[in-house]
């Protein structure tokens, strides 16, 4: 179904600026000033510090370990729901791959000086869901269902979970719902999880949200329901449906610690994953991360736990769309989610569906304050040249909100505050020892039909 809000339009045109105090926070701001004007740019945060005090927001470190312990407590179970995690013994996992031959792309092509070793770490192709949303979004989903389950007496936690998947279970899953608000990968993660665990399932999905994405929903027995307005009307309508039924769970993007923490458990399999391949992260060897960024939860959760691990020797990267960068606007305005993409007449209209976000997540934005190192902005034709790039150099396919995650490397030292940055934390000379990990966030499901279109897609630099 699809449901219309008379009232409001997506708009393709700047959106008057009413508020005296955003009107002010934009002309005082030079960052502020190119975002409204659609400029690429990276922006660094001068909040960022390296106190290593990671109890923020409610969080702690051994926050993770607990969300790692609960993971393995049902990998059991997802071994026999989904097969294709046997080789990682139920673990839901990625590899991580050296793509030398891209670096020499981005060098050739866009003048890149990238020093070091350039990797990417494939979320892309995540089992279950096949985009990094299959980390988190499957965690909250894993985490509310052992709630039920311990609460209702149906496992013990030194069970195998593996019980769970017995028809008498699944009945009892049935009498629940949840809800969640999509773009669309979030809701691939939620609905596939929740339909195999056996609960009635709704995806509130957003104008942006592929055609194909939601006949995949549908094809698990998921209701979609559609709306013509963005990602923020969608998490609103869900969470109001959510509300109106006492068995129902609402899957809240924005302000999810569960989600944030599905997520955060990426670093410390990634911590594994570079010492199997015997790269170095120390003082001498920095190691930069790039990631797409949306609400925030996936590239905040994820960048939370590679701090927490890696501590000052890690620097982590956002990436946003030029029409939509709500987390840079809510960081360098310190306004966070009080403030939109709308609110200095952008559109929020972007060919990086999993990135037409018009508002950020404050509580994000709150803990990545004295964490993040910066965030880049990207004009959406680039997404399909990334992509091309790619495909023609590694033969890897991602979908293009994932490709954003090349302009990190692309651009760090094309801009004068990238290499004031380096030359401020003192790695001028330890550039060529650095390892680059590009997160690709989405691409494995993607049909053939769109993958071919995709690559023929060709957009004017505006």
């Amino acid at each position: 179904m699809i449901i219309l809000n008379k009232s409001a339009s997506l708009k393709t045109g700047g959106l008057e600026l009413r508020d005296k105090a955003i009107i002010t926070l934009v002309n005082e701001s030079e960052a502020l000033k190119k975002v409204k004007n659609r400029e690429e740019i990276l922006w660094i945060n001068k909040d960022k510090n390296e106190k290593n005090d990671f109890k923020v927001e409610g969080l702690t470190p051994e926050d993770i370990d607990d969300a790692e312990d609960r993971l393995s407590r049902f990998s059991e179970y997802i071994m026999k729901a989904f097969p294709e995690t046997k080789k990682d013994k139920g673990l839901i996992e990625s590899p991580l791959r050296e793509i030398p031959l891209m670096k020499n792309t981005l060098n050739k092509n866009y003048r890149s000086k990238l020093e070091g070793k350039l990797f990417l770490k494939m979320d892309s192709h995540l089992p279950i869901a096949g985009s990094v949303k299959a980390r988190g979004g499957i965690y909250e989903i894993l985490k509310h269902t052992e709630d039920l389950a311990l609460e209702k007496g149906l496992i013990k936690k030194d069970d195998s979970y593996e019980k769970l998947r017995d028809p008498e279970v699944r009945d009892f899953f049935s009498q629940y719902s949840i809800h969640v608000g999509s773009t669309g990968n979030l809701g691939l993660s939620i609905g596939i999880i929740s339909a195999e665990i056996g609960y009635k399932v709704t995806v509130h999905m957003s104008a942006d949200a592929k055609e194909w994405k939601k006949d995949l929903l549908r094809n698990y027995g998921v209701e979609v329901v559609e709306y013509t307005e963005d990602y923020g009307k969608a998490v609103e309508e869900g969470r109001k449906k959510s509300l109106e039924d006492p068995n129902s769970y609402f899957v809240d993007d924005e302000n999810s610690k569960t989600l944030f923490l599905g997520y955060s458990v990426a670093a410390k399999r990634l911590k594994k994953q570079i010492k199997e391949q015997n790269i170095m992260v120390d003082k001498d060897h920095p190691l930069f991360v790039y990631i797409p960024c949306g609400v925030g939860g996936a590239p905040g959760g994820i960048s939370y736990g590679l701090k927490v691990v890696f501590k000052e020797n890690v620097h982590c990267f956002f990436v946003e769309p030029t029409e939509s960068p709500c987390m840079l606007i809510g960081m360098e305005s310190g306004l966070n989610n009080k403030i939109s993409v709308q609110d200095i007449g952008l559109t929020g209209i972007t060919d990086a569906d999993g990135l037409a976000v018009g508002r950020p997540s404050g509580f994000v934005g709150n803990v990545m304050k004295n964490l993040l190192s910066g965030i880049f902005t990207i004009k959406d034709f680039k997404l399909y040249d990334y992509l091309r790039d790619l495909m023609n150099s590694e033969n890897i396919f991602l979908e293009p909100s994932a490709c954003a995650t090349f302009e990190g490397p692309a651009n760090l030292l094309n801009y004068n505050n990238g290499i004031e940055y380096i030359k401020s934390i003192n790695l001028n000379s330890k550039m060529e020892n650095a390892t680059h990990i590009v997160w690709a966030t989405g691409g494995r499901l993607v049909p053939e039909d769109v993958r071919k279109e995709y690559l023929k897609t060709h957009i004017k630099n505006k």
